[in-house]
């Protein structure tokens, strides 16, 4: 467990994670998430592609999850996100950063196919965590050992993705997402988490029991778990009341 001074500071600590999980494979498979906690994470490998620190360009890449319902090419679609947050600025070679296709006609075969590709595991795969504890699109009541599939997000998830989006009805009703059993073969698993409105599920999925109420408290049952989270995130934990 790492808590960080500041926002700079998570990013460097979280970068470390990164840079020496790639170091250890000749071609490393990293899971991608989006979202506002590992945005910076995101900046700071950028700086160190640009200082030939690291390179992504023997790395294959994969999605946790992406909506279902937005016209392709919309840039909300993780598969944009992604790409303006990361991919389009490093040197991931052409084809090696792949996700679900939202618009297969047949989502359960298109779970299963991308399931497929998970096999495995990631060599390192990075996380936020949401409100509600979810991991991916995996919602309270999500099975722990669940695979990719399709599912609906919660009313207090559409709510809290809302800002990013013009309008709060704009944002999708369902998702493809990997399941947490899927996410639980990595060898390595980064969870990024920013934020006092994070801090109430960091310490249940930390600190609480092993439950489906708590999808990310299923990373208890992994082996090998980094948490990188700024001191508001942190600010719930029992031995991290007063971080420095």
């Amino acid at each position: 467990m790492l808590v960080a001074r500041d926002g700079d500071e998570l990013a460097s600590l979280a970068a470390d994670v990164v840079q020496d999980g790639l170091r250890e494979a000749p071609a490393p498979r990293l899971g991608l998430a989006t979202g506002g906690s590992v945005a910076g994470l995101y900046r700071e490998l950028i700086r160190r592609h640009q200082r030939d620190e690291i390179s992504f360009g023997a790395v294959q890449a994969f999605l946790l999850d992406e909506y279902l319902g937005l016209p392709a090419g919309h840039p909300k679609a993780y598969r944009s996100v992604i790409r303006r947050l990361l991919v389009d600025h490093v040197d991931f070679a052409p084809g090696a950063v792949v996700g679900p296709d939202p618009s297969a006609p047949d989502l359960a075969a298109e779970s299963a196919r991308y399931e497929g590709m998970l096999a495995g595991g990631m060599d390192l795969q990075i996380l936020g965590i949401g409100r509600n504890g979810h991991i991916a699109f995996n919602e309270p009541g999500s099975s722990l050992t669940g695979t990719t599939r399709v599912v609906s997000i919660s009313e207090a998830t559409r709510r809290d993705n809302a800002r990013f989006f013009d309008h709060p009805g704009d944002v999708p009703r369902r998702a493809i997402t990997q399941g947490i059993g899927s996410i639980l073969r990595a060898r390595r698993l980064l969870l990024v988490a920013t934020g006092e409105s994070k801090a109430a599920a960091l310490s249940a999925a930390l600190e609480g029991p092993v439950s489906v109420a708590v999808p990310a408290s299923a990373l208890q049952l992994h082996d090998h778990v980094a948490v990188v989270a700024d001191r508001a995130a942190a600010s719930a934990l029992r031995g991290c009341r007063h971080p420095h």
